[in-house]
């Protein structure tokens, strides 16, 4: 099967609500309905497993259940991985397809999410991500600059990222045995403990934006 696993977990502290971003109301329904609907509307999908905080599990069944692809509702934990591991415990055959996905990414397109589907049959792991359109640089200790990176190289990443789903396990098995393991996204884990495994890239899209700030809610109202 093909699962969409929302994260849903967040804070949402620098935005500076009373409530967590992806529960804030958009165009009539909340930041997360809108991502459920991106993933029940894909004739691809064959399921969706929602992972939030423990405090808001009742009010995601109560958003979630006019959709009859969200299987699952599960608390996380303190930090994004846990609530990856979460749904690993959830999904438990190996064999099935996982889309990842930021809840608070609601404008992910139909496109977006086919794209990946399509690049699992081909690769493992799977990564979404959009050009740089800014020069980056590296700086030292004191904020010099010691180098400027080449831009054609480089990616903004996005979410939905896929996997395989003993992939994704080997991948955190291995992790969690590292003292120093602070993933920041789940292909990183990959790329740091299945080296040998390829994370193949697909075309995002710049409207694929992740709410951070009271500002991007405007740009959500704007696209829809």
């Amino acid at each position: 099967m093909l699962i969409a696993i929302l994260l849903a977990g967040g804070s949402g502290s620098r935005f500076g609500a009373d409530r967590p971003k992806q529960f804030l109301e958009v165009e009539g329904c909340t930041v997360l309905e809108h991502s459920i609907r991106a993933f029940q509307r894909s004739p691809l999908v064959d399921e969706i497993v929602i992972i939030t905080r423990q405090d808001f599990v009742d009010e995601v069944k109560r958003i979630s259940s006019p959709y009859t692809k969200v299987r699952h509702v599960r608390p996380g934990g303190r930090e994004r991985y846990h609530s990856t591991l979460s749904a690993l415990e959830v999904c438990t055959c190996d064999d099935d397809l996982l889309l990842v996905h930021d809840a608070v990414r609601p404008l992910v397109s139909e496109a977006v999410i086919s794209r990946c589907a399509e690049a699992l049959v081909r690769y493992d792991a799977v990564g979404v991500a959009v050009p740089s359109t800014d020069t980056i640089v590296r700086v030292d200790g004191s904020g010099c600059i010691v180098e400027t990176l080449p831009r054609a190289m480089l990616r903004n990443m996005q979410t939905p990222q896929g996997f395989r789903r003993s992939v994704l396990r080997k991948a955190f098995d291995l992790g969690l045995q590292d003292p120093a393991f602070a993933p920041t996204d789940d292909c990183s884990v990959v790329r740091k403990y299945l080296p040998d495994v390829p994370v193949y890239i697909v075309e995002g899209e710049t409207n694929n934006i992740k709410i951070t700030y009271p500002k991007d809610l405007e740009h959500i109202r704007l696209s829809r």
